[in-house]
């Protein structure tokens, strides 16, 4: 769930962010496009990694690096900077793609795995839609730097999660 509340934010809330900067429609479209290159990109060496890796410390890293990339977007002011971060929420969301995928494979017996996926896909999906709806409200309430910040602090704390209470090394 809260790995795809970065995603309903960043599509929603990250250009109008980018806007108050003034930067210009293009310069939007291509910082926010970079995430998902990367992350589409970086899922081929994830993926392989994440077969001889510890999953638990990729999951853990790659959720601590989505949360420090959207809390640094609340200071950065520059195209390079912007682009810079938004590059590596595509490593960090490229780092626990595919891994989250392996750890419910080596969590869950042959005949759960399935079932497994299934609910494991459905959490992580709503997370589209509630990053949207909660970045919305709060970017309403309080700001777009706070929407960025929450989403972002969230992030942190699911990495935290992952280190205290995941088995494993």
């Amino acid at each position: 769930l809260v790995n795809n509340l970065n995603d309903g934010m960043v599509w929603g809330v990250l250009p109008l962010l980018l806007a108050t900067k003034d930067f210009g429609l293009e310069e939007i479209g291509k910082i926010v496009a970079l995430y998902p290159i990367v992350w589409g990109l970086g899922q081929l060496l994830a993926g392989k990694l994440a077969d001889h890796l510890n999953k638990k410390k990729m999951l853990f890293w790659g959720m601590l690096l989505q949360g420090l990339a959207l809390l640094l977007m609340i200071f950065a002011f520059t195209f390079s900077q912007f682009a810079a971060l938004s590059a590596l929420l595509g490593i960090g969301t490229a780092i626990v793609y595919p891994t989250f995928l392996a750890a419910i494979a080596d969590y869950s017996p042959p005949q759960q795995r399935a079932e497994s996926i299934g609910a494991f896909r459905l959490w992580r999906d709503l997370g589209y839609a509630i990053g949207a709806l909660l970045a919305g409200m709060v970017a309403d309430a309080l700001g777009i730097g706070w929407a960025i910040g929450v989403i972002g602090g969230l992030t942190i704390i699911s990495a935290m999660v992952i280190l205290v209470r995941m088995e494993g090394e």
